[in-house]
């Protein structure tokens, strides 16, 4: 695997939330290609969740 890390330019000192390596400009948040990837994966899978606050309503609230 022969990276070019040249173009590493860390994003007011964050690092990738997938392995921890620098975040590279292309990729914004990660550090490459396959992190990006790998993050799309576990949205698409549903890894990844909101919290969501149950308002049950009532029938009677939704009178006119």
């Amino acid at each position: 695997m022969n990276e070019n890390f040249s173009n590493v330019i860390p994003l007011k000192g964050d690092k990738c939330p997938i392995c921890g390596n620098l975040s590279v400009k292309d990729y914004h948040l990660f550090c490459s290609k396959r992190c990006a990837e790998i993050d799309l994966g576990r949205w698409l899978n549903e890894q990844y969740r909101f919290p969501i606050l149950s308002t049950e309503l009532n029938d009677d609230e939704y009178d006119d």
